[in-house]
């Protein structure tokens, strides 16, 4: 018998008999709950900032303190599931969610409001690894692949449904709504697995491993989750505080650098450590996280800057920017089923990089924006990347658990989820800079052809001039205004040149995934798959 599973008869039984997929669905919907609050608040922030007194930068830490909060919290998830149980722990998680999201959206002030996500952060970052352990008590191993899938729907379409559901909540009720529409689908999920989701029998052996690791790694805890949190903080408000021209930026990269040459020797010298980096220096394992952190960052970055695009350049609402990554999800959702039969069919490595050329052509054709593209084209992309995210997320998943024992599967699958959130703030703070400077620098060489004393530029600015006569303007304003839209042109050719950077970017990223994939190890295929305990 192989690390890597356990035989059928070993499987822990459920203690009632319950319809897998009744549980499979309640947990598939508290985890769609919490991984939709990492993007929802994004396109509420100008109303947040507006409702609040406060500046746009300011509210933008309301995001910032969820992500910090939810990474520091996925690296403890697998001792207390342990200690609590996995049923008790999610039930608490997403007690504590619920419970601070409606906080959040009674927030009497800002400093409130980052009170309450950082509860809600923590309470939500404890929920989705353990939730991948819960789906594979309930499933048999035949099934497993299926319900990985309706995992993968939740943690997958819930960013691309975020801002289209946030945008249009802001646009026709109020930003509080993006907190309060989790209290009924949170009281409604707590009820539900309240009632249908029983705690696994433990074997003998569970018991005694679980006594002898009993010992929390309080110094491991604090050393991963000051890096992952200073790490988090860093990204998240390196650009808005122009990076290392900032002391704040520079005492955060500090300590997150800190941090992490302390965490190396403490962890690998640990019996129980907090995270095993052994697991991440493996070939199989290693591979699977650096994969999972180019998709986390092609899912975010596309995800926020798709709609950023539209926006800015086309003049889309909020509500009409989230439609266009409507058509994606409705693919990704039913391409995670099509997925999940052929994951027990096709080994991982082919299906990735399968997934990674469909999402690299996606990104190549975006390299071709330009002002007169319709909404189609822009949905026709994201539809794309729908089709490519599943063929990497559950093939990911499958070889990420191959070679581990089931001891430490939790431990697993926090990491993969730590490397999904990590990942997605790499991607979105990458593509933030190369807009920011790659626009910076279009603009000064476009800037350069735009001459007084150019012919091009005296007939363009005559045709504009008459053109504004036409319409009633007098000639003195209409040569003003042909003067102002001439400049907006150029600020809007330098705008579409840096999306297209942006684009060969995390085109180039998609394809770093191939030689990623070529490293992966056959999996034996159809049969059960990993348990975590």
């Amino acid at each position: 018998m192989s690390a890597a599973t356990i035989d059928a008869k070993s499987l822990p039984v459920p203690s009632v008999a319950v319809n897998p997929w009744l549980i499979a669905i309640v947990v598939a919907l508290a985890s769609f709950m919490e991984v939709l609050d990492t993007t929802i608040a994004n396109v509420a922030l100008p109303y947040i900032a507006g409702g609040m007194g406060v500046s746009e930068d300011e509210a933008s830490w309301v995001v910032t303190s969820y992500l910090v909060s939810n990474a520091i919290i996925l690296t403890a998830s697998s001792f207390l599931a342990k200690m609590l149980g996995r049923k008790t722990f999610f039930l608490i998680c997403l007690g504590i969610f619920t419970v601070s999201s409606i906080l959040c959206g009674f927030a009497p002030n800002l400093n409130a409001l980052l009170l309450f996500r950082i509860l809600q952060g923590l309470g939500g970052g404890g929920m989705v690894p353990v939730a991948q352990s819960i789906l594979a008590d309930a499933f048999p191993p035949s099934k497993r692949g299926q319900a990985f899938a309706v995992f993968g729907i939740a943690v997958v379409v819930a960013p691309v449904v975020g801002p289209t559901l946030g945008g249009w909540l802001s646009d026709n009720l109020s930003w509080h709504w993006c907190f309060l529409i989790n209290a009924p689908v949170g009281l409604f999920a707590t009820i539900a697995i309240a009632a249908v989701l029983r705690e696994p029998a433990k074997a003998k052996d569970q018991n005694q491993d679980q006594k002898q690791d009993n010992s929390f790694d309080f110094i491991g805890f604090a050393l991963v989750a000051t890096f992952l949190g200073a790490l988090e903080v860093t990204l998240d408000r390196g650009l808005e505080d122009d990076w290392f021209g900032s002391s704040f930026i520079v005492i955060s990269a500090a300590i997150c650098a800190i941090a992490f040459v302390l965490m190396i020797p403490w962890e690998m010298t640990r019996r129980n450590p907090m995270i095993d980096l052994r697991m991440v220096a493996t070939r199989q394992f290693g591979a699977s996280f650096l994969v999972m952190l180019a998709t986390g960052a092609i899912l975010l970055a596309t995800t926020q800057f798709l709609p950023q695009l539209v926006q800015q350049d086309f003049g889309y609402t909020a509500t009409w920017a989230g439609l266009v990554l409507s058509p994606g999800g409705v693919v990704t959702m039913l391409m995670m089923f099509v997925v999940g039969r052929l994951a027990a069919k096709v080994q991982p490595k082919y299906l990735i990089m399968i997934g990674a050329l469909v999402i690299a052509a996606s990104m190549y054709s975006m390299t071709n924006v330009y002002g007169d593209l319709g909404f189609w084209f822009m949905a026709r992309s994201r539809m794309l990347i729908g089709v490519g995210l599943p063929l990497i997320f559950i093939p990911i998943m499958t070889a990420s658990y191959d070679g581990i024992p089931p001891t430490k599967t939790d431990q697993a699958s926090a990491l993969i989820n730590a490397a999904r959130n990590t990942g997605g703030s790499i991607g979105v703070s990458l593509v933030s800079n190369v807009l920011t400077h790659r626009q910076q620098f279009h603009q000064s060489r476009l800037v350069e052809q735009v001459t007084p004393s150019s012919p091009q530029y005296q007939d363009t600015l005559h045709q504009v001039t008459d053109f504004f006569v036409a319409h009633g303007n007098s000639p003195a304003q209409a040569h003003s205004q042909a003067i102002q839209w001439i400049g907006q042109q150029v600020q809007t050719q330098a705008s579409f040149l840096s999306y297209m950077d942006a684009f060969w970017v995390l085109m180039l990223i998609a394809l770093s995934a191939i030689p990623l994939a070529l490293t992966l190890r056959k999996v034996k295929l159809g049969g059960p798959a990993p348990v975590g305990h």
